[in-house]
């Protein structure tokens, strides 16, 4: 269990981190706690959730996931999302080819919401997930309120690159006029998901906080 944390002055509070006083923030209600004695992890005295000082291992799950997600990124672009049967013949599509087919006087809003939502929101995100390891591991101390903005928009952006895997799905499921014509999801469909699963699960495992460690790398346990 925990102890809730006694009330302070805010300019003691500015003048040391959190962990350094040994109070614990919920990632669920945001309240600030104090572990019991002789413990470094407790549970919110508020909503009961388990709360401890970083997320364990944060780096190196968040590598991982990044490193699954630039793999699958890959044949997400280069292989065809979809695939179109009729009478004359297959025709398939990558993003991009979907992208230039869409392109036209009237058609070409929804080309550039494919286009930034399928390729370069995706890569985006693994870039800004890239630096922001690079900096955590390098121990950066500049720019920290510019790299705490760059995860919290890369947080709050993520969940619409399945935009390009909601219109393909619906896609597929309208346009079944068999024998005449039918759309299929093709295999760069399913890397593209797993691009956006990934991504989401690599913000998920960071741990933001790590980004003010480097002020006092003494005071981290196990990040």
């Amino acid at each position: 269990m925990t102890i809730a944390a006694p009330p302070g002055s805010s300019s003691a509070m500015q003048a040391s981190s959190a962990m350094k006083r040994g109070m614990q923030i919920c990632g669920t209600c945001e309240l600030l706690s104090v572990p019991a004695p002789g413990t470094q992890t407790g549970f919110c005295p508020r909503c009961g959730d388990p709360i401890e000082f970083r997320k364990a291992q944060s780096r190196q799950r968040t590598w991982a996931f990044v490193l699954a997600a630039v793999v699958c990124y890959v044949p997400a672009n280069l292989l065809p999302v979809l695939s179109t049967i009729t009478i004359e013949g297959t025709q398939s599509d990558t993003i991009m080819g979907g992208v230039v087919l869409l392109w036209s006087p009237t058609g070409w809003p929804l080309s550039l919401i494919v286009l930034v939502a399928s390729i370069m929101i995706p890569c985006g995100k693994i870039v800004a997930l890239i630096h922001l390891l690079v900096s955590v591991q390098r121990g950066a101390i500049g720019s920290r309120q510019e790299r705490i903005r760059l995860y919290r928009l890369v947080e709050a952006i993520g969940r619409w690159s399945m935009v390009d895997v909601f219109v393909d799905t619906f896609t597929v499921a309208l346009v079944q006029l068999q024998p005449l014509m039918s759309v299929e999801p093709g295999p760069g469909l399913f890397f593209f998901a797993a691009v956006v699963v990934l991504t989401m699960l690599a913000v998920e495992s960071f741990d933001p906080r790590l980004i003010w460690d480097s002020e006092n790398p003494n005071e981290v346990h196990d990040a």
